[in-house]
């Protein structure tokens, strides 16, 4: 039996690729289409893992002049047929670098790491110093800029210095490769030193690309497209292909002719459906994309379990949903709950407005990978789309959070026999605890608003989250007369079925507990929630009403 090619997992750079049988998904049609493309400067944000790093270590090792050919990286593949492109092979000068590591928790740390970066790639070229082509006060300047004694400005100028510094020696236009561009703004946002690191960049990609005309092609990547107004000012030679436009929506990720084709050279065919269950969902201008990195570890480790979600802290996503409006909350627990939702999406990240505007939450979301979304549409001159959880490696992502959030609350005795308490149908012990907790745990803060219910109704729905493998969880669906707020649903026939219902009053009302209670349970009764479990057989059926004021709880059952 012939022997299989090795599993490129975690391997970016294409030359080794090819050089040492790793197995390759023949993305090089990427090159053609990038340079029939009439724009100077592209943009192509992609979530991480999805193939960016090593597209850019192709399109450097197809280009880059170099002492010896490379031709023979390509002879096998799909670009070699297409001769005028292939004539551009090894013809131009190429500065290539990423900031993908580029995330300090201080802008003092992060500045010098970026002159140490430009520092390299200057010194990448200091037989630029012997060439004739710098006059005194440049070949100056360019020994300060490669010995990282340069000032920020100069720092923030180098970029476009160097691209007119080989345009000058090779008069050849120079090709500029840009990998993860927003890592370091990202990091800026969460540690605070985001308006530095904004007027680096800004000044840094302007002096780099904007009327550049030693520029051939400028291609940059990341995970988000930055504002322009923030990042790319002035600069009217900037195409942007989002994952929701169809340019180059098959460069980045797998398509399902690409993971039906690797997973039969792997023999593992029976595992199609399983794959698309947990890695698939996620859409790029129209098209259905797999996760790259979670199908190559599952094809190594044969195990289905998050992979992709696991590669990073995911610090930001933890913060913004937990520091989340109720709006947002209760907009998640329908995604949780396997709906999807309209919502505005705005292309153009402003970091500053994540936690403040809904639509930039979900935007951050959708082009993070944490989302997808289909049926784009301009309503209004504003883009919507319907966004919904991509797979099942995501929606653990999401779990995750919210059980983490109830194991920093909540002492896993108390959880264990809540649950426990629920799944036989004890009301009167979950009751116990219940309100045990609500009254030694939760913050006045917690419960503010205008709507407080709704923080209940979020936490109980988070605490049933753990109960998924055994019951359907439901909330805020019509059943009879009306709509409830949670149900609990057994998956086996035999087991007890839940209905919540939510009230609450305040110190100003007439109404008491008790009176608020009565009318809980009345409500579920005439509106008949209990016919959508009735007509799936369920026999034992608890009714509970759930009434508040402030931290103060009463629950009642029958």
């Amino acid at each position: 039996m012939k022997k299989k090619s090795k599993l490129p997992i975690g391997l970016s750079d294409f030359q080794e690729m090819i050089e040492r049988d790793y197995y390759y998904i023949d993305k090089s049609l990427f090159l053609k289409e990038l340079m029939d493309d009439g724009s100077k400067i592209l943009l192509i944000p992609r979530p991480r893992r999805f193939g960016k790093t090593l597209n850019m270590s192709m399109i450097q090792n197809f280009f880059q002049k170099s002492e010896e050919s490379k031709k023979y990286l390509f002879e096998d593949l799909k670009i070699n047929k297409e001769k005028d492109i292939m004539e551009m092979q090894g013809k131009y000068p190429v500065i290539s670098f990423s900031f993908k590591d580029i995330k300090e928790l201080k802008w003092e740390s992060c500045i010098y790491k970026i002159k140490t970066l430009l520092s390299q790639e200057y010194q990448k070229n200091i037989f630029l110093l012997e060439s004739g082509v710098l006059n005194e006060l440049e070949k100056e300047m360019f020994k300060k800029t490669s010995l990282r004694r340069a000032s920020q400005e100069d720092y923030e100028n180098s970029l476009g210095k160097l691209i007119e510094y080989l345009y000058r020696y090779y008069n050849k236009k120079v090709i500029l490769l840009i990998d993860e561009y927003d890592m370091p703004i990202q990091a800026g946002y969460m540690n605070k030193y985001y308006d530095e690191i904004v007027g680096f960049m800004r000044n840094f990609l302007s002096g780099g690309l904007k009327d550049n005309n030693s520029l051939e092609k400028g291609v940059l990547t990341g995970i988000l497209r930055v504002s322009k107004e923030s990042i790319f000012s002035g600069l009217n030679n900037l195409k942007v292909c989002t994952l929701l436009t169809e340019n180059y929506a098959n460069r980045f990720g797998l398509t399902e002719k690409e993971v039906e084709k690797i997973i039969d050279y792997y023999e593992i065919k029976e595992k199609l459906e399983d794959i698309k269950e947990w890695y698939n969902g996620y859409i790029f201008g129209g098209k259905v994309i797999y996760n790259p990195w979670s199908i190559l570890n599952f094809i190594d480790n044969k195990m289905l379990k998050p992979y992709w979600v696991n590669t990073s802290s995911n610090d930001i996503i933890k913060e913004l949903l937990t520091t989340a409006g109720e709006n947002i909350k209760k907009d998640m627990e329908k995604l949780i709950m396997g709906e999807s939702l309209e919502k505005q999406i705005d292309e153009n990240i402003v970091f500053a407005d994540i936690a403040k505007k809904d639509e930039a939450i979900w935007s951050f979301l959708l082009f993070s990978g944490y989302l997808k979304a289909s049926n784009v549409r301009m309503k209004d001159k504003k883009m919507y789309c319907d966004i919904a959880i991509p797979n099942s490696e995501v929606e653990y992502l999401y779990e995750d959070i919210i059980i983490n959030w109830f194991d920093e609350n909540m002492s896993g005795e108390d959880e264990k026999y809540m649950l426990k308490s629920l799944k036989e149908g004890d009301i009167k012990l979950f009751s116990k605890i219940f309100k045990k907790y609500v009254e030694n745990s939760f913050s006045f803060f917690d419960i503010g608003g205008k709507e407080p219910e709704k923080f209940y109704h979020a936490f109980v729905l988070g605490l049933l989250v753990n109960m998924q493998k055994t019951h359907y969880i439901k909330s805020n669906r019509e059943s009879g007369y009306g709509r409830y707020d949670v149900m609990l649903i057994p998956k086996d026939k035999t087991g007890v079925g839940v209905i919540f219902e939510f009230k609450k009053i305040d110190k100003y009302d007439e109404e008491t507990i008790k009176e608020a209670l009565e009318m809980a349970l009345k409500q579920i009764e005439e509106k008949k929630y209990r016919f959508e479990l009735e007509e799936r057989g369920i026999k034992q059926i608890k009714e509970v009403g759930i009434v508040f004021e402030g931290k103060k709880v009463e629950i009642g059952f029958k």
